[in-house]
């Protein structure tokens, strides 16, 4: 199947999902993942109508920017970003996925502040507290919230997750319940009503993600074929 084709299966299983959980299909946006794909593959899935592409990888997303991969349609970052990457990051991208620490945080507003712009980002939850992964603790959620709206040149549109690999489908919905709660008292508490953004699940997990009250889902073999890594 054609790039356009698996675009459109996705979305019908998306918006099944979302009609089954009493939800508008409308409401969910359809990020397509594309490590590892080059820029006619972009170009394919923004002609077939993707909400925005993201990237994992700065050094890549840099290459496919200078190819005008992403004319067209919005560029998230979404993978581990390093802070002294951030430069190359920072007024390249429509928003930044994961930021998951303050000092990640604190370099990205000396970033956007040297361009005079303000960045949107959202907040990586790393909900099932593995120490490998990158992302808030839920205990120190609200702190890193807090410091972020210190942050003139940042922005806080919502929060990011992904689970732990190994979890079962039953832990994985448990943990996208938990983010989806901490989502609906953070932005009650600190902004006002206004985050946009829950961006959960991918590939494998997208349905239960949008049972569970994910706005944005992340999808990048299930789109582009599966990666092959060397």
């Amino acid at each position: 199947m054609s790039i356009c084709d698996n675009i459109g299966a996705v979305r019908e299983r998306m918006a099944a999902a979302a009609i089954a959980a009493g939800r508008d299909p409308g409401e969910i946006l359809l990020v397509g993942a594309s490590k590892m794909n080059d820029a006619a593959a972009c170009r394919a899935a923004i002609a077939a109508g993707i909400d925005a592409l993201g990237e994992n990888r700065v050094q890549e997303m840099t290459g496919k920017l200078a190819e005008g991969a992403y004319t067209g349609a919005p560029l998230h970052f979404i993978g581990h970003l390093q802070r002294n990457k951030v430069r190359q990051v920072v007024g390249k991208v429509d928003l930044i996925q994961s930021v998951g620490s303050e000092e990640l945080l604190a370099e990205i507003e000396k970033a956007a502040a040297k361009l005079e712009i303000v960045q949107d980002i959202l907040l990586e939850v790393n909900i099932g507290m593995e120490e490998a992964k990158s992302g808030f603790a839920p205990a120190a959620l609200y702190d890193g919230a807090r410091a972020a709206l210190n942050c003139p040149h940042v922005r806080v549109l919502g929060l990011m997750t992904i689970p732990p690999a190994e979890a079962s489908r039953e832990e994985n919905c448990g943990y996208f319940a938990e983010v989806h709660a901490l989502y609906v008292d953070i932005n009650a508490k600190l902004f006002h009503n206004n985050f946009k953004y829950l961006s959960m699940g991918m590939s494998g997990d997208y349905e239960d993600a949008i049972a569970n009250g994910a706005t944005m889902v992340r999808v990048g073999s299930a789109i582009f074929g599966a990666r092959h890594y060397t």
